[in-house]
């Protein structure tokens, strides 16, 4: 009896690995490509109205990188960065080959924030819904420039994220 738990245990662990394996950005980007694949318009689309780009621009993109799923990654890092779409691509052509963890560090994440591990991790979406990317990376600390007459004064700054105490 105990060795037939044994063998279920170790059958459980051994069929589920390959899940496991795929609960990184690897993983993500195969699930990506694979979505392109069946359904390039639909993928377009979806991108075009999730990272706000018009669809011209974003088949123009998609043709440029080697794979669909670069695409999304180009368009996600540049919405964690806030830099332009071709800023990104212009490092990712760089760093041809040197995975997106290289380029990420280039344009500014910082290894072990967030922003990284999310990247590690692959916990990116493609829902198609505007501003649905990714996880957020905010850290709240925005601040506020507003100008005014005396006391009318309107703040401009809003962070996003969860705030810090300094």
């Amino acid at each position: 009896m105990k060795n037939m738990r044994c063998c279920l245990f170790l059958m459980v662990v051994l069929l589920a690995a390959p899940v496991c394996a795929r609960a990184d950005l690897d993983g993500f980007l195969s699930g990506l490509n694979n979505q392109a694949h069946n359904d390039m318009n639909d993928y377009n689309v979806r991108l075009s109205v999730q990272f706000g780009m018009p669809l011209p621009q974003v088949q123009s993109l998609v043709r440029s990188m080697a794979t669909p799923g670069d695409a999304f990654m180009c368009l996600q890092l540049g919405q964690m960065t806030r830099l332009p779409p071709d800023r990104v691509l212009q490092t990712y052509k760089a760093n041809r080959g040197k995975g997106w963890g290289v380029v990420a560090k280039e344009l500014g994440i910082k290894p072990g924030s967030a922003e990284f591990h999310a990247l590690k991790r692959g916990d990116f979406v493609l829902t198609g819904a505007p501003g649905a990317a990714g996880n957020g990376g905010g850290n709240g600390n925005a601040q506020g420039n507003g100008q005014g007459n005396e006391g009318n004064s309107q703040g401009g700054g809003h962070g996003k994220g969860k705030g810090r105490n300094k």
